[in-house]
């Protein structure tokens, strides 16, 4: 005889688990982006800070180099959205 009740608990486990590692997945997407991100703009802003030491019209292209890694925390941000939703 088949028993009907486990059947359905391990297709609720499997559902349950399916929406975890979906939540798991999101989060690499955001942390890892994160990480890159901070590294990229580690040798960014010094290399913008020395510049803007030296020539204080520098100023603003620094600041659009040192900004522009960040965009791939917003590209990391819409791929975990698209994971959960």
């Amino acid at each position: 005889m088949v028993d009907f009740g486990t059947a359905e608990l391990t297709l609720e486990m499997i559902q349950a688990s399916q929406v975890g590692l979906k939540a798991v997945g999101a989060g690499l997407a955001v942390g890892l982006t994160g990480i890159g991100t901070g590294v990229a703009e580690m040798g960014i802003g010094a290399a913008a800070v020395g510049a803007t030491a030296e020539n204080k019209d520098m100023f603003g292209l620094a600041l659009l180099f040192t900004v522009i890694p960040e965009t791939i925390v917003i590209f990391g941000l819409v791929v975990a959205l698209l994971l959960l939703f």
